[in-house]
């Protein structure tokens, strides 16, 4: 497992989880772990959000050097395009929990077989299976050619 999935987990409060034998896939326990896992990692993003906001207010300094203005307008930008990244992903963290709701998280959109713990575990918000997620990417890259 990767370290981004490992610190997700750690921000969570919650470890890999363990399926007991012959467990149903997507039962209670496992939906209930995935939705701590998303509403921490939602969480964790509107603080940062938060934060990002507070340090441009305190920041925003009139420079009257040129030079000095341009660099911070330069970090600014950067962290509002980091923001804004953050902001579709929270969208797609809502959509992911309202799925969890419909009993249709776990499963590939594309072609409906599981998904996989460890593979939602790495990446909560996966909605294809690797198999379909691999033809996406080929198809992808085909096109862009």
């Amino acid at each position: 497992m990767s370290n981004a999935s490992l610190s997700l987990l750690t921000s969570a409060g919650v470890e890999p989880y363990q399926a007991k034998e012959d467990e149903e896939y997507m039962n209670e326990d496992q939906l209930l772990h995935f939705k701590k896992i998303l509403q921490a990692w939602y969480e964790q993003i509107r603080e940062e959000t938060s934060r990002t906001v507070a340090h441009m207010q305190d920041e925003a300094a009139n420079f009257p050097d040129p030079a000095d203005r341009a660099t911070q307008e330069e970090e600014f930008s950067l962290e509002l395009r980091t923001r804004d990244r953050e902001r579709k992903l929270m969208k797609k963290i809502e959509h992911t929990l309202k799925k969890l709701d419909t009993g249709d998280f776990g499963y590939c959109e594309s072609c409906g077989v599981e998904i996989g713990i460890r593979r939602l575990e790495a990446r909560p918000t996966a909605d294809l299976c690797i198999d379909c997620k691999t033809l996406a990417e080929i198809r992808e890259k085909q096109m862009i050619g």
